[in-house]
């Protein structure tokens, strides 16, 4: 995987921090914040340049943006890491893939339709909650609109801060 540019994927504005579907702006923050406090000695063996960006449009645009981006930095698709809420993922799970389809996420259809291509990495971070039920772990799907602009609780956040510090070890560039 040789990233250059990673797009945090999110709904714009006050209204919407915190929520779900903004787990790729939470990831972005979460990862600039990891390569601030880094020493130089570790910044001068890395020598990766990597481009952070959050959108600035509603999750159903997100095309347009990504493609902004792409033509401005001179990115080809398949070094880009495009960083989503999965509704498909437990609570607590992160996927990387490439060249996979949408599986119904209108902010990465956008970026398909308008890219013309699948051909790019993604980082989907799980937000399907994992429910108890009479002591018994079970994990029950719940309709994405229930759940996607819901906001993290504080002990939720907390937790997301571990699951955002997993994956950024496993993309090898913080």
């Amino acid at each position: 995987m040789q990233i250059k540019l990673i797009i945090g994927l999110g709904n714009p504005g006050k209204k919407y921090e915190h929520t779900r579907h903004n787990a790729g702006f939470l990831f972005i923050d979460a990862l600039e914040n990891n390569l601030k406090n880094m020493s130089l000695r570790d910044i001068s063996r890395r020598e990766k340049k990597i481009i952070l960006a959050k959108t600035q449009v509603f999750m159903n645009k997100s095309g347009a943006a990504v493609l902004s981006l792409i033509k401005f930095y001179k990115v080809k698709p398949e070094n880009v890491l495009i960083v989503h809420d999965d509704i498909d993922i437990l609570w607590g799970k992160f996927k990387f893939s490439f060249g996979r389809s949408a599986a119904g996420h209108k902010g990465v259809e956008s970026i398909i339709k308008t890219l013309k291509t699948k051909n790019f990495w993604r980082l989907r971070i799980g937000i399907q909650p994992k429910l108890t039920t009479n002591n018994k772990r079970q994990t029950t799907k719940i309709k994405a609109d229930k759940i996607i602009l819901k906001k993290f609780t504080p002990g939720e956040l907390k937790e997301f801060d571990k699951i955002i510090k997993n994956a950024i070890s496993e993309l090898e560039i913080a």
